[in-house]
């Protein structure tokens, strides 16, 4: 029985793990989409299950801690206990895995239209037995670590998210029943490609199950399965006991390790009926519930088929992918002119991937041989493998400028790879700071400090995503670069406070969490309700990734209540339901899902004719509010400011890819009785456009380009 907090109103407030469970059942729904190219459908499943992998290893896992404390901690938007979360998590679950199942099965059978087929052992013709038989001879059976399980040979140890052969045995001429182990060899690749020109193959794993008979040949091989386990990998370091002067990098090094040894919160099965005496040796073995345990008809690990598509002909390519798109050259950003020099003259905005990260990447090259650059200071969440940025960076330092790297290692997964460039940039004369000791820092935020003529220079990037040439070519990000003095005086502030410890310090335009953002979103919707109040006309756009905080909630809810328009795009977890009578019934939520991530966070606050934008890395969560450094910018330029309203309004009118949150929870297509409208592709049709008239218009093809949308809000 769960102690709901009487003082919390619940009846506009939703679960936040049920809610993102939502968010990635849009996802999959992108797989089952006939509109979308076979391929990138097939992709969408994959997104869909490291998603779900994902969701257990950290916040079920994070369940399952709290599950485990004797203090009670009781779910602020419901009065959910983490056991009923964790109840409710795992009966929403188990009907994924069907209609993932279904989908694929719809996918597949459409591949092998295109002679693209994952074949099963029984449909092997003679040549194909005979290769798979020597492969398995040859290169699988070599690499085998078998093991029974009994008295003398104790159940191992099964590490996170890899894959084993169960079998269920018996000893030829007893009754005794065993159990046998087959670890999937980790160095051999993953898909096996048969001969000839069509694209048919198996997996590792399928061969290995199909020759379990003769692993166990001195055994009777009653039942067998594909498993995998999921380990909780939900570790906070800041919850971690470990000296202050003990070296950062070597305790992050000792989490990543310890992940692997975690608790197991799930087990999944593939391959085959599974017989009773098998699932509950295992779920014995492993300490689970039933509910715990996910019968599936996929492969377990879909990552293989990205690679797919280098085995297929470009006509096939062509045919079963999204249309090539390229990030395009900015139509604001002059390539014959120095992005520096175009700085100083006035604010630059990117969009990506619509458009090239370029520029910011020639303004910090710009900046390592500039010779009136006295410092580059800079946040680093996470980075590419290979990194551009990083090489500008330590040419900085290298040209004797003051390169300073806030370079945050509990970037979750990301963990390795930042060390690693903490010590390419340390290696390089650069400093490299770690965050805070109990705050992660997830600002993105860039400050080069000139001096020209006895004069000190600001040029501050604020980004809403990190600084990784990859992503920026699958995430929607924005990016401002701009020379305003007072947002440069807040940047440099913001460093100096970094250096020190300091998480109070005072900033007149940037809103910075944990501190002061917060309060200020607050003060910002307050006005919005004073302004509706006194019978003005007040409106908010919001668009985040997640909107969980109940402070900002009730706040929202508040807002609503007094008139104030509320039109939010959140992509993923939303905890407030829309739509309520006498609560929430001026907020609409809308989510897109559609070929790139939607990552940009924007907050726009207007009324009576009048706007104030921030762009911002921070999401409506409580802990990117009060757990983590972040940075929220107001954007000046009434240039920028106009074209991220009218970003806002166009994906609000998209009718394809958007979704719209129903108050019981549920999502819903946009039916508006225009004509179809995919933001995402206005915006890449806009961009191309616009990087084509760009020499003949440079600056003014957006706002032509988006009228009809600021005309029909207008309206």
């Amino acid at each position: 029985m769960s102690s709901k907090p009487f003082d919390l109103d619940t009846s506009f407030t939703q679960n936040r793990e049920l809610s993102w469970l939502r968010f990635n059942e849009r996802v999959l729904a992108e797989a089952a989409d006939a509109t979308v190219p076979l391929f990138e459908r097939l992709k969408f499943a994959a997104i869909f299950t490291s998603n779900l992998d994902e969701f257990f290893m950290i916040r079920v896992g994070s369940l399952f801690d709290l599950s485990l404390l004797k203090q009670v901690h009781i779910d602020n938007k419901t009065g959910m206990t983490p056991e009923e979360q964790l109840h409710a998590v795992y009966d929403a679950v188990a009907p994924l895995y069907k209609r993932r199942d279904k989908v694929m099965e719809e996918i597949e059978e459409q591949l092998r239209l295109h002679d693209i087929s994952r074949v099963q052992m029984r449909e092997l013709i003679v040549s194909e037995q005979k290769y798979v038989e020597n492969y398995y001879q040859n290169t699988i059976r070599p690499m085998l670590s078998p093991q029974v399980v009994d008295t003398s040979h104790p159940f191992p140890h099964l590490i996170n998210k890899a894959r084993y052969i169960a079998v269920h045995l018996r000893a030829k001429g007893k009754e005794k029943e065993q159990f046998g182990l087959i670890p999937v060899p980790e160095a051999l690749p993953r898909t096996v490609f048969l001969p000839g020109s069509a694209v048919r193959y198996l997996l590792t794993e399928q061969i290995l199950l199909a020759y379990a008979e003769d692993v166990f040949s001195m055994y009777t091989v009653c039942d067998k399965a594909v498993i995998c386990v999921t380990r909780n990998a939900d570790i906070n370091p800041d919850d971690e006991n470990f000296e202050v002067d003990d070296d950062y990098r070597r305790h992050m090094k000792r989490v990543i390790k310890k992940r692997a040894r975690l608790a197991c919160v799930r087990l999944e099965l593939f391959g085959g009926e599974v017989s009773t005496e098998l699932r509950e040796f295992l779920m014995r073995q492993l300490a689970l519930k039933k509910e715990q345990v996910f019968k599936s008809k996929t492969p377990l690990d879909l990552s293989y088929v990205y690679g797919l598509s280098e085995r297929m002909t470009p006509a096939a390519r062509k045919s079963m992918t999204y249309r090539p798109f390229k990030p395009m050259p900015s139509a604001m950003v002059n390539p014959n002119e120095s992005v520096t020099k175009q700085v100083m003259k006035r604010d630059l905005f990117l969009s990506y991937p619509y458009e090239s990260m370029e520029p910011f990447l020639k303004l910090v090259e710009e900046a390592a041989v500039d010779p009136a650059v006295v410092s580059i200071k800079i946040t680093i969440y996470r980075l590419a493998s290979s990194s551009r940025l990083v090489e500008a960076l330590t040419k900085a330092s290298e040209n004797g400028k003051d390169v300073v790297a806030l370079l945050e290692l509990r970037a979750r997964f990301d963990e390795q790879n930042n060390i690693n460039w903490s010590e390419t940039l340390e290696d390089a004369g650069c400093q490299v700071l770690y965050g805070m000791e109990d705050y992660k820092v997830h600002s993105k935020i860039c400050l080069i400090t000139r001096q020209e003529k006895g004069k000190v220079q600001y040029i501050t990037q604020i980004g809403t995503g990190n600084y990784n040439e990859k992503t920026a070519k699958l995430y929607t990000d924005f990016c401002l670069m701009t020379s305003d003095m007072e947002i440069g005086q807040d940047a440099s502030e913001f460093f100096k406070n970094m250096a020190l410890s300091n998480l109070d310090g005072e900033y007149h335009a940037l809103m910075v969490a944990p501190n002061a953002m917060q309060s200020r979103i607050i003060e910002k919707i307050d006005e919005m309700i004073a302004v509706a109040a006194a019978g003005g006309n007040a409106h908010m756009m919001i668009k985040t990734n997640s909107v969980t905080d109940r402070v900002l909630i009730d706040r929202l809810q508040a807002a609503s209540d007094a008139g104030v328009k509320i039109e939010m795009v959140v992509r993923g977890i939303c905890c407030i339901l829309p739509q309520i009578p006498s609560k929430t019934e001026n907020i609409t939520v809308t989510s897109v899902v559609g070929r790139f991530l939607e990552h940009s966070r924007v907050y726009c606050f207007m009324a009576n004719g009048e706007s104030e934008v921030y762009i911002s890395s921070a999401d409506f969560m409580t802990r990117n509010m009060t757990r983590r450094v972040e940075i929220a910018c107001p954007v000046k330029s009434q240039q920028v400011k106009q074209r991220i309203i009218d970003f806002m309004l166009t994906m609000l009118h998209d009718n394809v890819k958007a979704r719209r949150l129903m108050r019981d929870g549920s999502y819903l297509p946009v039916s508006n009785g225009e004509a179809p409208l995919s933001c995402q592709d206005a915006f890449m049709i806009e961009a191309e456009e616009a990087a084509s008239h760009a020499a003949v218009k440079p600056h003014g093809v957006w706002q032509k380009m988006t009228a009809r949308f600021r005309k029909k809000k207008q309206q």
